[in-house]
């Protein structure tokens, strides 16, 4: 059965998953870089930019388990790119280069309309403008079986987490202050008491994965 996972969100110890004043040069704000320290210094994260060595632990098992038995992904169109209201730069494709990290098809949520754009590497992106539900049904469909993986940012992540359609949540708490930006879990209200939880640390972060009971 296809489930809808999150994996691998960075959040401060006050909360938040992005700093503050988002953009093209701070696509994560000021400050939410630090967030994603431990991840690029696993094994797995330092593979996908075509460097060696890695740590190998608890961070490195999180980190593997994201991409396994994933068949589409559904991000916000924050996460695509730092353009807003109609697209006005048709050259724009992603942060990620020719060759995004995917592999699979993409489902982007969006209020404006746009042809797919088919990527190297055997990811196409796909514009979805009527809605959360709308790109999970057409994400299963292309997943065929696999999971979904839910990118983010942290408005889609609260939209999915409050319509009951995550089946497994894993954020990760780094111990960075960043003082202001996006909380990941405001907005959502009792929604994690459908959740069994467990957690494991290492020396950089404190892992939460959230399973649904």
């Amino acid at each position: 059965m296809t489930r809808v996972r999150v994996h691998n969100i960075s959040v401060s110890l006050d909360g938040f998953a992005a700093g503050p004043n988002q953009g093209a040069d701070a696509p994560l704000g000021e400050g939410g870089g630090r967030l994603h320290e431990w991840a690029f210094a696993t094994k797995t994260y330092r593979t996908m930019f075509g460097e060696e060595g890695g740590s190998t632990g608890v961070d490195e098992s999180y980190a593997a388990a994201g991409d396994v038995g994933v068949g589409a992904t559904i991000m916000g169109r924050n996460m695509f790119g730092p353009l807003r209201g109609e697209w006005t730069d048709e050259e724009w494709k992603g942060w990620w280069g020719p060759n995004p990290p995917y592999h699979h098809p993409v489902f982007v949520l969006t209020h404006f309309a746009r042809p797919s754009i088919e990527m190297e590497g055997g990811t196409t992106f796909h514009f979805v403008t009527d809605g959360i539900e709308s790109a999970l049904e057409q994400a299963t469909k292309a997943a065929d079986g696999a999971d979904i993986r839910l990118g983010g940012g942290v408005a889609t992540i609260q939209e999915y987490l409050r319509a009951g359609l995550i089946d497994e949540l894993h954020f990760v708490v780094v111990p960075v202050l960043l003082g202001s930006g996006e909380r990941l879990l405001d907005n959502v209200g009792d929604a994690l008491k459908a959740y069994d939880c467990e957690l494991q640390s290492s020396d950089a972060a404190t892992h939460y994965r959230f399973t649904r009971k």
